[in-house]
């Protein structure tokens, strides 16, 4: 698809030295990329050993590649040449290979130009072998150069492309990127600015979307099977998924791997993949774990296209297997191949085009608008099988173990662009990417309703235990919702949510009507909606001899109503009569209604046959009645049902930026500190410059050791002046024991230095500015295993910290939701001068919120910041203390470019 546009090395260039110094390239550098197509691709820095493959690349190209890319025939690459393309500095001179394999199957470069731009500017080029023209690779390695380019000071690209070439015109066009043209004869002379701007961050995301969707739907909807472990032993696992694969109708070949039986359950077997006829696009792998090495060379050669790893023995056993599984995951992805699992239950596909069942469960719930992803196996059996006996309809289950390489995210995006997939249903039990998932989730929700169990949230990891805080369970709910994801306690509230959302529409509002034939439940179930924070009218009681006309004018007559936004109908009679002509009135009802309808029918769970309306194959469809056991339950449902209809009313609001923010200084120190003494907390003077960087300033101040110097200090601050304890004990302290305040004269000064210095212990005190009186606030990020960063604010002091009066969102945050941050604290009425108190300036601190928010996003060393106190007044904020904590701990970013994890 691509043409690369740079010219060999040209006559004197400067060239390395034999024996010269060997540059070492950052190893963060190499990564596993997506192609358009869905395959996975190696991507690296050339070396001086890539001498023999690059020229046997080269050779590979058809002429008209190599016209295109160097502007003439170049049939062969001379040694100057290729010492020139493999000898690098990785600073100003970077080279990327794309692999598959063993072989180079994409080249590309960037030279820095010394005499333009003061240096900042490279000119950029690539090729790609002839064969993998149009997998998107050019764009990828264009992202990648440029990301290089960016962490070694380069601010712009510049690219010479023939005028013929229109196709590599269009690729940096459409990368995202605002290219200006020129042309000279020829050759058209292309440059564009390498800062990630929105636009260019939007191609990127959606470049990303479809890339990962079409990986995932590669799994889903192969054309061909390989089982390779298939065995005749009942009690094996490669028995199950074969028994099931063959059970669920599979439209394509089946073909069992078994080396020592010629067929398995009546079909032909195959002693290897390697001998198996047919082109391969999945293969399900249920061998030992030790076995694996083995299996896998067998894939490679084969060019199976994707694996489902059925096998335990992996990391969920300890160090040895987690390295055996880095080595899965590297073999496969290095050929192209993504895997589920290991130690996954597998994948299915309900669509009748497909057939697929390739799990260990042998029963699956019948056709359906819902996407289902879980992690563990074991539950993934439990899940299927509660999906099945409340007749809960699913279009297609992935089960990925131990996350090896497919994720939740990589579903995700698949079903945010499946057509038969209208509900999305999560069982998460860790996070690889939190912020990749809360970005996604986003977009998703937009579309389609994402309901999440999440366990394991008081598992922290210890990479995050020093920085992450415990969160109460209203506010992980909180925190998922921002997000749009409707989040939920269990297995059994997900399935309940679920109902709702993929039989009845969503509610306009929050008002509930109640009709049944019993006064109890009828008050019950006014409670429970109440109780939900919904509205609830009076309940209409039929009685018990109702009859099912009555009954269904009834429902109708609330269905119409201009007051109901949806209608819980209660139905367990005290005699025993024929139910099905009450359900057929409660179905006829829902079928005239656009507003959701769900019942308590009889007590029955999920879509009972009766209150289904059945879709060409006799599944429950689209206005099918949900019943639940309770009104409780139905009232939890419709609850956040309607939270989730309110999120998508309201309008998606921008991410803000302020002026006056220097990234580049901000990053320059970090890397330095880190560079110096790596990770710790940093000294009152490194954080008061890092947030100037941002446009936060802290109030002046000055450290002192003795007397003199505290008078000193004070009196070139101007008065009056605070002076402060700093040994670390005495830091933000409730009480301000090792705090004087209004100090307005020397006299002042040197009484309260001797105070403080003789109460702490220490000589070293703080002499500052005295700032406006105001409201005292705090302003924290911190990472959560979860959500990745997070924000919190509230009002400082003993009352607050011991209520938990923190409102947290998860970074970065919108215009919009930096206002609700600072509005969400039940002290927050105190902010608008609540008491006959003068209102602040909250402007001020939202500003400050979308300033330490992208600190956070720019600078993602930075894993814990503390502002505190706070004083916000109606002249503004003023910052009196902060705390930064900066390391190279693992945390799972969303920036730069795009790689699989």
């Amino acid at each position: 698809m691509t043409h690369e546009t740079e010219n060999p090395a040209p006559a004197g260039a400067d060239l390395p030295a034999e024996g010269e110094k060997v540059y070492h390239y950052p190893e963060h550098w190499v990564a596993d990329v997506l192609a358009s197509d869905g395959r996975a691709v190696r991507m690296r820095p050339i070396t001086p050993d890539d001498g023999d493959k690059l020229v046997e690349f080269h050779s590979t190209l058809s002429e008209r590649t190599r016209y295109l890319r160097y502007f003439g025939p170049y049939p062969t690459m001379s040694t100057r040449d290729v010492r020139h393309f493999t000898h690098l500095d990785y600073v100003r001179r970077v080279g990327m290979v794309m692999e598959l394999g063993d072989k180079i199957i994409a080249v590309g470069s960037y030279e820095g130009l010394d005499n333009v731009d003061d240096g900042r500017s490279a000119e950029v080029a690539f090729v790609v072998a002839d064969n993998h023209q149009g997998r998107g690779l050019g764009p990828v390695l264009l992202e990648h150069l440029a990301g290089a380019a960016a962490e070694n000071g380069l601010e712009r690209f510049v690219a010479e492309v023939l005028a013929e070439n229109r196709h590599m015109v269009s690729v940096f066009r459409e990368a995202g990127y605002q290219v200006s043209r020129s042309y000279d004869g020829g050759v058209v002379h292309l440059e564009f600015d390498i800062d990630p701007t929105e636009a260019l961050l939007s191609v990127r995301n959606a470049r990303e979307r479809a890339a990962e969707a079409r990986s995932v739907r590669n799994v889903l909807t192969p054309r061909s099977i390989a089982v390779i472990g298939a065995s005749t032993d009942p009690s094996k696992v490669g028995h199950a998924v074969l028994r099931n694969l063959l059970g669920a109708g599979f439209t394509g070949p089946v073909f069992p791997v078994n080396a020592e039986h010629r067929s398995v359950q009546g079909v032909r077997a195959y002693t290897s993949v390697r001998d198996v006829p047919d082109d391969l696009d999945l293969a399900v792998v249920a061998v030992p774990a030790e076995a694996m090495d083995a299996v896998i060379e067998d894939c490679l050669a084969k060019e199976v296209k994707a694996l489902v790893v059925v096998s335990a023995g992996f990391s969920e056993t300890g160090p040895d297997g987690q390295e055996q599984e880095r080595r899965l995951v590297r073999a496969a992805r290095a050929h192209g191949m993504r895997v589920v699992g290991p130690n996954a239950l597998g994948v299915a596909n309900t669509d009748t085009a497909v057939g697929l069942n390739s799990t260990l469960a042998p029963v699956l719930p019948g056709r359906g608008r819902i996407g289902f992803f879980c992690q563990s196996g074991a539950l993934g059996i439990q899940i299927l099988d509660g999906a099945a006996k409340r007749r809960l309809g699913l279009s297609t289950f992935v089960s990925a173990g131990n996350r090896g390489d497919v994720s939740g995210n990589d579903v995700l995006q698949y079903w945010d662009t499946d057509p038969d997939t209208d509900v999305v249903l999560l069982y998460l039990e860790s996070f690889g990417n939190p912020r990749k998932f809360s970005r996604i989730a986003r977009r998703v929700a937009r579309g389609k309703p994402v309901v999440a169990v999440k366990s394991g949230r008081h598992a922290v990891p210890p990479a995050l235990a020093a920085t992450g805080v415990e969160i109460d369970d209203a506010t992980v709910r909180a925190l998922f919702e921002q997000s749009g994801v409707i989040h939920v306690d269990s297995i059994a509230q997900l399935f309940d949510c679920a109902q709702v959302l993929a039989y009845q529409p969503l509610p306009s509002g929050p008002r509930v009507a109640i009709v049944g034939n019993s006064t109890a439940l009828g008050v019950l179930a006014a409670d429970a909606v109440r109780s939900e924070g919904l509205e609830a009218g009076d309940p209409v009681d039929l009685g018990a001899r109702a009859t099912p006309e009555e009954f269904a004018e009834a429902v109708i007559a609330a269905v119409r109503s201009e007051w109901v936004d949806s209608v819980m109908a209660v139905f367990v009679p005290p005699i025993a009569v024929a139910p099905e002509p009450y359900a057929a009135a409660l179905r006829d009802a829902a079928q005239q209604s656009g507003k959701p309808i769900v019942t308590t029918f009889l007590a029955e769970e999920g879509i009972p046959d009766m209150l289904a309306v059945h879709d060409g194959d006799g599944n429950p469809g689209r206005g099918s009645v949900p019943s639940y056991p309770g009104p409780e339950r139905a009232a939890t449902s419709l609850a956040r049902a309607w939270r989730y209809a309110r999120w998508l009313d309201v309008p998606v609001s921008t991410m803000a930026r302020p002026d006056g923010i220097d990234t580049e200084r901000a990053r320059a120190l970090v890397h330095g500190w880190l560079a110096e003494r790596g990770q710790r907390l940093l000294s009152d003077s490194e954080s008061t410059a890092l947030l100037a960087c941002y446009g936060i300033d802290v109030v002046p101040y000055v450290e002192v050791a003795d007397e003199p110097s505290a008078r000193e200090a004070a009196a070139n601050i101007g008065y009056p002046v605070a002076l402060k304890a700093r040994a670390a004990d005495w830091r933000r302290r409730p009480d301000l024991m090792g705090v004087r305040l209004d100090l307005s004269s020397a006299e002042a000064v040197g009484s309260a230095y001797a105070d403080v210095s003789a109460l702490s212990g220490s000589d070293v005190v703080q002499v500052q500015k005295m700032a406006p009186k105001g409201i005292n606030c705090v302003i924290s990020v911190q990472d959560d295993p979860s959500f990745g960063s997070v924000i919190s604010f509230g009002l400082a002091g003993v009352i607050s910290t011991l209520l938990g009066d923190r409102a947290y969102r998860v970074l970065p945050v919108t215009e919009d939701e930096a206002v609700e941050l600072i509005d969400a604290p039940k002290g927050a009425p105190l902010l608008h001068g609540f008491g006959f108190g003068v209102p602040v300036d909250k402007g001020a601190l939202v500003d400050m919120v979308h300033r330490v928010s992208a600190l956070i996003d720019d600078i993602p060393e930075v894993r814990e910041l503390v502002c505190e106190p706070i004083l916000a007044s109606a002249d503004g904020v003023a910052v009196l203390e902060t705390q930064v904590r900066i390391g190279h701990e693992p945390r799972s970013v969303d920036l730069g470019p795009r790689r699989l994890r």
